[in-house]
This record gives C-alpha cells, sequence and structure tokens, in this order.
C-alpha cells in the first residue's frame, strides 16, 4: 500500500514539475521576445480598403523600415552573460565526463583482457552504464547552448560561423562516429570478440577527442585570435584553428577530464557502496572507488604542469593577458584556486592513509603518515599565501605596504613552484607507501633499492627548493624558466621511483590480505568531496580562461558591446561557478539513479513472485485451518 502512494506521489511531482517547467519556458520565450526587434517584411500589404486613414499614415513608415541585424538580445531576470555561461559550463562539464570516462573504461577493460581477471570487465562495464544517459544530456546542453548564442549573440555568432564554417561538417560527422561507437561499445558487451569491443572502445576514444580539439579551436581563438587581419577577416581557417593557446588547452583538458571523470566515477562508486547492504557489493564498490580516485589523482599530478604551458602561451600571445591573469584582476581567484588544489592533495592522501587498514595485521608504514602530513600543510600554507592582501589604510602602514614584510615573500610565483611541486612529490610518496603495505621486496638488491628511491627523492626534493630559493636572487625572466627544470626533475623522480618500485617488489612475500570493503565509511565522503572540489575547481578556472578577454568576444578583434561587458566581481563569479556545479551534481545524481534502474528486477516479474507469494501462504493458511 505505502509502495503504491510512494509511485503515485512521484507521478504527481512530476507532473507539476512539468508543468512548472513548461510555465517557466512560456514565461521565458515571451519575455525575450520583448527584446527582439521587429523585423519587417520584404513588401508591405497596401491598406485594406476601408481602413482609417491616419492608421494608414502610422503604418506607412513601418512598411519602409529597412532590416537591420539585431546585435544582442536580453535574457530574462539573470541576463544574457551569465545565462550563457551557466549553459556552456554544465555543456562542458557533461562533455567532459563523457569523454574522460570512455578512456578509463577502455584502459580497464584492456587490463582485464590482458589478465583475464573479470572483475576489471565488470568494472569497465559498470563505468560504461554512466555513458548513455550523459551523453544524451551532453548532446541536449550543446544544443540549447548553440540556440542561446543564436538568439543572444547573434551577430558575435555569425562571425565565428564564418571563419570556422569549414569546420562544421567534420564536426558533425564526427558526432554520428561518437553516437555509433559509444552506443555499440555499450550494448555489444559480451556480443563481439573482446579485440573487436576493444576496437570500438578505441573508436569512440579517438572520435571523441577528435571532437574537443575542434570545439576547443573555437574557444581558444577567442582568447587569442590567428589567422584573421587587424579587422577581423579571415586570413587562413588553419592558422585560426591552430593559435597561441589550441594545443596547450587540448593537453590541459585531455587530462583535466581524465582527472574530472575518474573523480565523478570514483563519486558513483562511494554512493553505491553508502547504499549497499552485503558486503560483496560493498567490497566491489570500494575497489571500484579506489580504482577511480587512483585514475583521478595519477592525472591530477600532472595537471599543473600543462596549466604551466597554458599560462607560458597566454603570456606569449599577449603580456597585458598575462598580467592581468596573475597579477590584475584575476590574481585572486588563484589564492581560491591554491585553497581547492591543496584541499584535493588533502583529501587524496587522507582517503590513500584510510586505505592502508584495509591490509589486515599490522601496518609499520604508517609511521611516516605524519611526516607527510606536516610537508603537505607547509607546501599548503605557502602555496596559498597571497602577495598583498586586503588591508585597512592603518595595517597597510603598520606594515609598511601591501605586502606582509615576511609573509610577502611566500606570495612569489618561486615560492609557489616550489610548494606545488613538493606537494606533488609527497603525494607520490603517500602513493608509494599505500602500494608498499602488505608486501615484503625479497628480491637479492632489495636494500640498495630502497637507499636509490630514497637518494632520489631526497635530491630532487633539496634540488627543487634550491632553485625556488635561487629564483628570489634573478630577475623575472630567469625566475620564470626556472619552472621547468622544476617540472622535469619532479617527472623524473616520479617515473625513476616507479621503476625501480616495479621490479623491487615483483614477486613480494605478503605479510597480509588486502580487505576489500573494510574501510571507514568517511572514506567514501572523501571520494565525494573530492569529485565536487573538482568540479567546483573546472568551474572556476573556466571562468579564469573566458574572463580574460574581458570586454572583448574576440580579443583585440571584437569588442563587447553588450550591457554584460564588465568583469564580474569575486564574489559575484563564485556565486554563478557554486550554482551551476549545484545543478551539475544534481543532474548527475539523475544520472546515477537512472543507471540504478538496470540492476532492479522487473515489474512484471516483482508482480509473479509476489503472486506466488501470495498463494503459498494462502496454500499453507488453507492447510493449516483443515488440519
Amino acid at each position: 500500500m505505502n509502495a503504491l502512494i510512494n509511485r503515485r506521489l512521484l507521478v504527481l511531482l512530476g507532473a507539476i514539475a512539468a508543468l512548472v517547467l513548461l510555465t517557466g519556458l512560456a514565461r521565458t520565450a515571451s519575455a525575450m521576445s520583448d527584446f527582439q526587434e521587429p523585423q519587417a517584411p520584404a513588401a508591405a500589404p497596401a491598406a485594406q480598403a476601408g481602413a482609417k486613414p491616419e492608421a494608414a499614415d502610422q503604418a506607412k513608415p513601418n512598411a519602409d523600415k529597412p532590416y537591420e541585424e539585431v546585435a544582442y538580445r536580453r535574457f530574462p531576470v539573470v541576463g544574457s552573460r551569465v545565462a550563457i555561461w551557466s549553459v556552456a559550463q554544465l555543456h562542458l562539464l557533461f562533455a567532459a565526463f563523457v569523454l574522460a570516462v570512455p578512456i578509463f573504461a577502455f584502459i580497464v577493460e584492456a587490463i582485464g583482457y590482458k589478465t583475464g581477471d573479470v572483475r576489471y570487465d565488470r568494472l569497465a562495464h559498470e563505468f560504461t552504464k554512466l555513458l548513455s544517459v550523459s551523453f544524451s544530456l551532453t548532446a541536449t546542453f550543446g544544443a540549447f547552448l548553440t540556440f542561446m548564442l543564436i538568439a543572444l549573440y547573434p551577430k558575435f555568432t555569425n562571425y565565428l560561423m564564418s571563419v570556422f564554417s569549414p569546420t562544421f561538417l567534420p564536426y558533425v560527422i564526427l558526432f554520428f562516429f561518437e553516437a555509433f561507437f559509444l552506443y555499440t561499445y555499450y550494448y555489444g558487451w559480451g556480443k563481439f570478440h573482446p579485440l573487436v569491443h576493444l576496437g570500438l572502445g578505441l573508436g569512440l576514444n579517438i572520435v571523441g577527442t577528435a571532437i574537443m580539439f575542434i570545439a576547443n579551436a573555437w574557444l581558444t581563438f577567442m582568447t587569442s585570435p590567428n589567422g584573421i587581419s587587424s579587422k577581423g577577416a579571415v586570413l587562413s581557417v588553419w592558422d585560426a584553428v591552430h593559435n597561441y593557446t589550441w594545443m596547450p588547452i587540448n593537453v590541459h583538458r585531455v587530462i583535466a577530464n581524465v582527472a574530472f571523470g575518474g573523480s565523478v566515477a570514483a563519486a558513483y562508486a562511494a554512493f553505491k557502496f553508502l547504499q549497499a547492504d552485503n558486503d560483496e557489493d560493498r567490497a566491489h564498490y570500494d575497489w571500484m572507488g579506489y580504482i577511480g580516485n587512483f585514475v583521478a589523482i595519477s592525472a591530477f599530478l600532472p595537471l599543473p604542469f600543462a596549466g604551466y604551458w597554458l599560462a607560458k602561451e597566454i603570456y606569449a600571445f599577449s603580456q597585458t593577458l598575462g598580467l592581468t591573469m596573475m597579477g590584475g584582476a584575476f590574481s585572486w581567484l588563484f589564492i581560491i584556486q591554491a585553497v581547492l588544489i591543496g584541499n584535493l592533495f588533502l583529501a587524496a592522501n587522507y582517503y590513500l592513509w584510510l586505505g592502508m587498514g584495509r591490509v589486515e595485521g599490522a601496518n609499520p608504514l604508517q609511521k611516516f603518515i605524519k611526516y607527510l602530513l606536516i610537508g603537505i600543510a607547509l607546501c599548503f600554507m605557502v602555496w596559498a599565501t597571497p602577495r598583498s592582501i586586503i588591508a585597512t589604510v592603518s595595517e597597510i602602514r603598520a606594515m609598511g605596504g601591501s605586502s606582509h614584510p615576511i609573509l610577502g615573500y611566500l606570495g612569489v610565483m618561486s615560492a609557489k613552484n616550489t610548494a606545488v611541486n613538493i606537494l606533488i612529490l609527497t603525494t607520490f610518496m603517500s602513493f608509494l607507501l599505500y602500494r608498499r603495505t602488505g608486501k615484503t621486496a625479497t628480491v637479492a638488491w632489495a636494500k640498495k633499492g630502497h637507499v636509490a628511491q630514497l637518494a632520489i627523492f631526497a635530491s630532487v626534493a633539496i634540488f627543487v627548493i634550491f632553485l625556488g630559493v635561487y629564483g628570489y636572487f634573478v630577475e623575472a625572466t630567469v625566475r620564470i624558466g626556472l619552472s621547468v627544470p622544476q617540472v622535469l626533475s619532479v617527472l623524473f623522480a616520479m617515473i625513476s621511483i616507479t621503476a625501480i618500485d616495479v621490479f623491487l617488489f615483483r614477486g613480494a612475500s605478503k605479510t597480509g590480505e588486502v580487505r576489500w570493503g573494510r574501510i571507514p565509511v568517511i572514506s567514501q565522503y572523501v571520494l565525494i568531496f573530492i569529485a565536487v572540489t573538482f568540479t567546483w575547481l573546472m568551474g572556476l578556472m573556466g571562468y579564469v580562461r573566458s574572463g580574460l578577454r574581458q570586454h572583448w568576444h574576440v580579443y583585440g578583434v571584437i569588442r563587447d558591446q553588450s550591457v554584460d561587458a564588465f568583469t564580474p566581481t569575486l564574489g559575484f563569479a563564485t556565486k554563478v561557478v557554486s550554482v551551476t556545479v549545484l545543478m551539475f551534481f544534481l543532474l548527475i545524481g539523475l544520472v546515477f539513479w537512472i543507471s540504478s534502474l538496470h540492476d532492479r528486477p522487473d515489474f512484471g516479474k516483482k508482480a509473479r513472485t509476489r503472486e506466488d507469494s501470495e498463494g503459498a501462504t494462502g496454500v499453507h493458511g488453507a492447510h493449516s485451518a483443515h488440519t
């Protein structure tokens, strides 16, 4: 009875929601039409016989009114800029998820095929279940964004279409191929030979990446236009595509999408873990969350390096944009970015430390966690320290300037580059400790291997800190260049230590088995926290990249003449990003729920089971009465 009432309540709520949505759409369309300039037909009909003379005189100017292209239309309540901002961000978040999930689903399936472990195949299939609904939402928001651009910014949209029109046909064709590969990959699971199915997954990833590359050309052209004259005339479509920031954005987004997709998949596993009612399901979703988080953190570690490359190309294109980004109106956004990334490092390390408890028996490596925590906390504080602070006149006089006499030295790039590189090294060491938990190296050169790893780690850490301190004594151009050897040394440390570790622990003896599912519940909330923080960070940095243009649609070429041509305040931008992130997680929660319907029993089967149960009860009751 309660189930029937709940179903009727859901139907009623759904009908009310649909009615409210239709009413809102009607009111929005009506409001937008009020801002459209009337367009007269080519030839107005003659005045009807018997019409009043004053009416005919009034209609005459309208009949001769020429067509004028509307430059802007106003979106009701929130304005055109916020409307485009929100829809574009939602489209990009779902597109990032749809592009990232096939990458690690393909990798996980390939591992399963190579090792013969069916767990990996099941894991890849469960990841892929999230794609079909997400793909539909991505396409829907993409169409919505296109229509809104045409309606709200028609003149600017027409210009972009005139520049990039040769790319539209390949984009549409690739989109059809992506749909083919995606649905064939999902519905063909277990229907094809494994190598054929892996080929479908590979095709899906190649096509999806190509689609992203084309779309990135459109948005990067707005920030760093190329291939056009000073007046905006198209000179070379390829040069317009291959602008200064196109390839850095491509690399940055591929890495960021994988990190973001892994974090959302891990959050899905955490959601299922918290819902699980038996140890088998908890073990499976604990393992799934670990794999998703491992993919996310593995992609997150090199992400700052891709960000450095993007910033370098922005400086190369325009020093004005670079100074605006790092030292102007957007500098405080990077303090928020530092806090968010610091939280990500803390949460990722905390999850790894909690994961050590999965291994039964004593864990002697846990005694090193406190030292890693101290290092992470110190780096976090350095990275989040601003160069200048908001202070009163008396406070500025007391400090002797806008920068603190001591802490101000931690606000420059030398200190921050050093801090983030040490953070990455520390997180990498946390993963190594987790990987070694419950294992003992048995190779003859085990002691020498440990010493070599420790020597590499210590020497690279000292080298990174030395370059950071040296940066205070050289000019700015040299200081910026020092970030390159810092990055390369950290990459060298991670690659070389990992290579040694693989051979060092090959055939290692186990001191305890991993008990999947035996992990504190708080770890699942940590995974959800990581996903939310990743999403918030993507929205914030997307605003920075787009907002750098300030009052330009296409920087230096087409000026924004609308009423929204202003740089939003920090509070305004964070509010829009926060609301967009909330909307995304409400929608991704809907995706999780729809995906879970696949695991529920069919309604007809449930009804037959209930009827059989009631019938058996009736027979038993009749037998008891007869007795």
